[in-house]
């Protein structure tokens, strides 16, 4: 009986073995097959800049699968010379926090010029790129409508496209997959830094793809190249991929936050509703010191909102809205992503709360011309207006389904994949 036991037991181990090492060697061949744009440019498109001086546009997140700063790949390669760099915000290395200035400098490690493009300069001047023969782009977005990093690139598109200079753009993966499309399309009134052109709030799409809308449907009209990917397809999250996820901005620490962001920010609407910056788990943290985040958990878990389930939490924020306090609210755990709908769930959060305390919520006062923060997030005032006298978020749904269906066949035009 023993050795018989100890057989299947032997059995087990050695399937086990088996298991794992067609496993590694199934994710060592995936590895293989994925080329970021950066790898397929130095590797198969290097034509594309040689003999050029090169200005290069990029942070912490442009590096390759081994981590490599396309700076530092650039810097050395022979077949061209790297001149400038340009960084967006948070700037090139990332240091710089949510909203603060970057003055322009010079790189320590390079000793090339850096340009700021965001504050005051958010597209290069004709000097800033007096010593460029083409533009490169290469930097991780997050899938937001209102995330900047995509109208640096617009409005460096622009410029290049001024001063007669190629702009190429290295493309990399749809963090929360290129195959969810969500929430309304921006109305030209509420046009900002935050979200520049009529497309939804969850596009969709990768940086090469809106970089081909934008230059088209936009009237960029740039001289641009998109050097594509290979091996990336809709369906992939980012950790359906074997690359790394490198923080694309200080408050983007992982891909579960990317997951939240695009409904979570609109938290960033509310004048006294943490959405959890300064903590460890920003976006997916929300609250205030007036909430009871069991009744607010509850209250939204009734809800039954796809792929999503809500725990109460308590946080003290150390920078951003209510700094040193205790902040009560809920946490957002995603239980299935493919169900999961950020935007929709985070208009359910910001409505839920404005009803559960209507005399403590606030949204960010208007300006001049009756425009919130909350509207430049959603891409137009109706919504507001609409949490405020009672509507559904259903019904809300129903009034921005017919632009976004509009939109979606335009946007076939542009993928690339």
């Amino acid at each position: 009986m023993k050795k018989w036991i100890t057989g299947i037991i032997t059995l087990l181990l050695v399937l086990s073995t088996v298991t794992a090492a067609i496993a590694k060697n199934d994710k060592e061949k995936n590895n293989k097959k994925l080329r970021l744009g950066v790898e397929v440019l130095l590797k198969d498109k290097i034509n594309l800049l040689k003999g050029k001086r090169v200005g290069l546009i990029t942070n912490p997140t442009g590096v390759d699968q081994d981590l490599n700063s396309i700076v530092d790949l650039f810097y050395n390669n022979k077949n061209f010379e790297l001149t400038a760099l340009y960084g967006p915000e948070h700037g090139v290395r990332g240091s710089a926090p949510a909203g603060a200035y970057v003055e322009s400098y010079v790189d320590e490690k390079t000793g090339l010029p850096v340009y700021s493009l965001y504050g005051k300069t958010q597209k290069p001047s004709p000097e800033m790129l007096s010593n460029v023969d083409v533009l490169v782009f290469d930097i991780q977005d997050v899938g937001a409508r209102f995330y900047t990093y995509i109208y640096t690139m617009a409005l460096a598109m622009e410029a290049a496209k001024e001063q007669n200079i190629p702009f190429i753009v290295l493309d990399r993966p749809n963090p929360v997959s290129g195959a969810k499309v969500e929430g309304p399309i921006l109305e030209s009134k509420y046009s900002s830094f935050v979200g520049k052109y009529a497309i939804p709030v969850r596009h969709g799409m990768t940086v090469g793809e809106l970089a081909k809308l934008f230059n088209k449907e936009f009237g960029i009209g740039a001289d641009l190249t998109v050097v594509k990917m290979e091996g990336w397809n809709r369906s992939m999250y980012y950790d359906d991929t074997p690359l790394h996820f490198v923080m694309p901005s200080p408050n983007m620490p992982t891909l579960d936050t990317a997951l939240v962001y695009t409904g979570a920010a609109l938290i960033e609407g509310a004048d006294n509703v943490s959405e959890g910056r300064g903590t460890t788990r920003p976006f997916e943290l929300i609250g205030a010191p007036f909430i009871d985040g069991d009744e607010l958990a509850a209250k939204l878990n009734s809800l039954n909102l796809p792929g999503v389930k809500f725990r109460s939490a308590s946080f003290i924020p150390t920078t951003s809205k209510n700094v040193n306090q205790l902040n009560h609210g809920i946490q957002i755990h995603v239980t299935n992503r493919n169900a999961f709908k950020p935007f929709e769930t985070g208009l359910h959060i910001v409505k839920t709360i404005h009803d559960m305390y209507p005399n403590d919520f606030k949204f960010r006062a208007r300006d001049s011309k009756g425009v919130s923060h909350f509207d430049l997030l959603v891409g137009n005032g109706w919504i507001r207006d609409g949490i405020e006298a009672g509507k559904s978020i259903e019904e809300m749904k129903k009034q921005w389904q017919p632009e976004l269906d509009k939109f979606m066949d335009v946007r076939k035009k542009f993928l690339l994949y």
